[in-house]
């Protein structure tokens, strides 16, 4: 028997995945809240599930940051972001955190189902839609043969990009202002040649930093 946490705050959502994963042979879901704030302690309670299904989008703690401390926490717990978020910042940064898989809220039930099974059994499921953006991203770009010259600094704040952390949180983290987070970010994107903080998350993640 699997047993499975759920963590979504949106009602409807969380109770029909939950509704549905009771009804199957092979599995046992007794852990479904709207946030880590509820979660965690059900898990003290009750003990670890063996796969947590975990949106982003949470009301206080996000599902980037709840996800770290499960791993800290609990490390056997596999993980399933289960969001409406495609873009490549937040898959990377959910991956680096410790997710297992990724799955996009329009996955069928039955697809969920299998996604779950997948994972039991020691794979990583994706939607397909994140499949391709994990691939491309990880490919390597043969057209440019240059290597940064970040200070230590901008390679600081490239880490905590790569980690999820927001500009506030990266003005604590390195006890500067924000305005000075924004002024280095600028600087990191000339340096690198590119646009946005999702192409700094896949440079790092590439090695091309």
């Amino acid at each position: 028997m699997i047993r499975i946490g759920i963590v979504e705050d949106d009602n409807i959502i969380r109770d029909g995945i939950q509704k549905y994963l009771n009804s199957q042979d092979n599995f046992i879901c007794d852990a479904a809240e709207d946030s880590f704030e509820k979660f965690l302690p059900l898990l003290v309670k009750n003990g670890p599930v063996d796969i947590a299904l975990v949106d982003i989008g949470l009301p206080g703690i996000s599902g980037i940051n709840g996800i770290k401390i499960l791993r800290k926490e609990y490390p056997d717990i596999n993980i399933i972001m289960l969001t409406v978020y495609n873009d490549p910042s937040r898959i990377f940064s959910s991956l680096c955190a410790g997710a297992s898989g990724y799955l996009l809220k329009n996955t069928p039930l039955e697809e969920i189902k299998k996604s779950i099974e997948i994972l039991d059994s020691g794979g990583s499921p994706m939607s397909p839609e994140i499949a391709r953006k994990v691939i491309e991203y990880f490919t390597p770009d043969k057209s440019e043969g240059y290597k940064s010259d970040l200070t230590k600094k901008e390679n600081e704040i490239v880490n905590a990009l790569v980690d999820g952390l927001s500009y506030k949180l990266i003005a604590d983290k390195l006890e500067i202002s924000i305005d000075t987070v924004r002024f280095h970010i600028r600087n990191i994107y000339r340096k690198l040649h590119v646009n946005s903080k999702a192409e700094v998350i896949s440079k790092s993640l590439k090695g091309e930093i």
